[in-house]
């Protein structure tokens, strides 16, 4: 494996913190579909193609979105070094298959917004369990639209029952659509259930409660623990569309850094998150989907936010695992 080198004006030991903090970034499954390359004056984001998931993510879109969640880690652990990072997305030539690439840009002293979000790194975890029958007040809502736009995205709330009905059914259209497509289950037993030593996917401990006919939302069902009489999901939580402005892999990689501030920003505020995805998954529904938004907006993903009890975190793989080294070929 690779030796975590110096880079950015930087030591190794700083650099791999960095790149811990990179990696604690969501993906579907918990796959993890993220690399690095680190040179004296780069650190290199690339996508990890024996992490794609061929049935669920065809188009490779959630696979950008999640280095580009990645990419905005690392882009806060380096402010908080000093380092004002310079971001290159899709560089081309200059790295090839490199997703970004971010160089030293002088240097700079992080604000408070920016080292709370950093401290919500670690505390960040995809909640599957119920939420409570708490309403997510104006001034979260408020503070979630925000860090979307900070990174040049839209958070589109789902407020009237017309649109959330129509947003339920979309939800419902795709998910049996996929449980009906092997290719697609396969993928998600592959990264769920028992897997003692596991460096990735989702353990019984982070899978949730089985779903039931009665849950107002279609959820995947992860293998969790059945659920006990009465504890079932929340009839009425706050549900979202990350979208982009345009579509492509500079939408997903923009799109991502902006998932990822939102759900660092809804951390911070003591909520909970989880995925509802599978309308973005399955392109019909997802044209569907982008057709009862206007046409122009490109929803990347769905999201469900609201307060829950505490979830342990979902194991990771190494940092020196992540790395590529230098006389590696790239991934491509």
């Amino acid at each position: 494996m690779a030796q975590t080198m110096a880079a950015l004006g930087l030591g190794p030991a700083q650099i791999e913190s960095a790149l811990t903090a990179a990696s604690l970034a969501p993906s579907v499954h918990n796959s993890q579909p993220w690399r690095f390359r680190v040179r004296r004056d780069r650190v290199e984001l690339h996508p990890d193609p024996s992490r794609k998931l061929a049935a669920t993510d065809p188009e490779d879109r959630e696979l950008r979105l999640s280095c580009g969640a990645a990419l905005f880690n690392l882009r806060l652990a380096l402010q908080s070094m000093g380092v004002r990072p310079l971001v290159s997305m899709l560089p081309g030539p200059d790295a090839p298959g490199a997703l970004a690439v971010v160089r030293r840009g002088g240097t700079m002293k992080p604000d408070d917004e920016s080292r709370a979000l950093l401290d919500a790194i670690p505390r960040r975890r995809t909640n599957r369990r119920p939420f409570l029958e708490a309403a997510v007040d104006p001034r979260q809502r408020h503070a979630l639209v925000r860090a979307a736009e900070l990174e040049r995205s839209w958070l589109h709330v789902v407020t009237t029952p017309e649109d959330r009905a129509l947003l339920k059914r979309f939800v419902q259209q795709a998910h049996e659509i996929q449980l009906g497509d092997q290719g697609v289950q396969a993928e998600l037993a592959a990264f769920t259930g028992d897997r003692p030593g596991a460096t990735d996917g989702i353990p019984p401990a982070s899978a949730g409660i089985r779903p039931e006919l009665q849950d107002e939302w279609a959820f995947r069902d992860f293998h969790g623990p059945r659920r006990h009489p009465g504890k079932d999901y929340e009839s009425d939580p706050l549900v979202v569309v990350l979208c982009s402005f345009y579509d492509g892999p500079l939408g997903d990689l923009q799109a991502g850094q902006a998932m990822q501030r939102v759900l660092l920003t809804a951390t911070t505020h003591g909520l909970s998150a989880s995925f509802l995805s599978q309308p973005v998954e399955v392109r019909r529904v997802r044209e569907e989907l982008r057709r009862s938004l206007g046409g122009m907006l490109v929803p990347q993903t769905v999201l469900r936010l609201g307060f829950s009890t505490p979830v342990p975190p979902t194991p990771r793989r190494s940092v020196a695992e992540l790395l590529i080294a230098s006389e590696e070929p790239a991934p491509l």
